[in-house]
């Protein structure tokens, strides 16, 4: 309960940069769920936005809840996308994934104007890497694609790294993502450089995207069960 607090404080403070008018990316998982919920509600009172989801279960949930929503193919600027993030470092560089939505939600977070990301406060650590690091990858191949992964990892400086494919819950095989790809999650404990990590991953045939969200992000809230603090970036 103390959790989904933070969650809801965090997610109650991004409301604070919604003006009517705009069209807002609608990041995945709880802790977005919750700004959803927020949304709604403002919608109901007579906000005019569009929101542009991040993935199917995103979409189902704004459905329900009455956020209009508009088509991707159909957008031509997003002006604000509120998300989660698995993990915070210092510099505001993130890991998101843990969802398995990172593709979509980077392209959304890329072409948008101001990126927020909410979260509660046990999300922020010094260096990036206690969080599993996804990386989506296409199904052909993806045996090698994942030998290609772990040599990319040690080669910028993670020690011993474990990669992993992501099990669908409650069903056997594989999960499978809105796109249509695997999940590989490797298990880092620390990355040193985000940067080169990035780089090595993104130059792999078979790697679609990797979960590290770098100088994207301009504004972090951080949630606890007593409120939420804002913290702004510039890259």
């Amino acid at each position: 309960m103390v959790l989904d607090e933070a969650k809801r404080n965090a997610a109650a403070a991004a409301m604070e940069f919604v003006e009517d008018g705009m069209v807002i990316g609608l990041g995945t998982g709880s802790t977005a769920s919750f700004f959803v919920e927020f949304l709604a509600e403002e919608v109901e009172e007579g906000l005019s936005v569009k929101g542009v989801p991040t993935s199917e279960a995103t979409h189902k949930l704004a459905m329900e809840l009455g956020v209009p929503l508009l088509p991707v193919e159909q957008v031509e600027r997003i002006h604000l996308t509120i998300d989660g993030a698995d993990e915070i470092d210092a510099h505001a560089n993130l890991i998101k994934g843990g969802g398995g939505a990172l593709l979509r939600e980077k392209i959304i977070a890329n072409a948008s104007d101001h990126v927020i990301v909410i979260a509660y406060a046990g999300k922020v650590a010094e260096t990036l890497g206690s969080f599993p690091l996804p990386v989506e990858v296409t199904p052909f191949g993806f045996t090698l694609t994942a030998k290609k992964v772990y040599d990319a990892l040690r080669k910028t400086g993670i020690d011993k790294p474990v990669v992993k494919l992501r099990e669908a819950s409650g069903k056997p095989g594989p999960l499978v993502t809105d796109g249509g790809n695997y999940i590989l999650d490797c298990e880092c404990k620390t990355i040193p450089s985000p940067q080169a990590t990035a780089l090595a991953l993104s130059v792999i045939p078979g790697v679609v995207e990797h979960g590290l969200f770098l100088s994207m992000t301009r504004t972090v809230i951080l949630g606890d069960e007593e409120g939420a603090e804002i913290l702004e970036f510039e890259y």
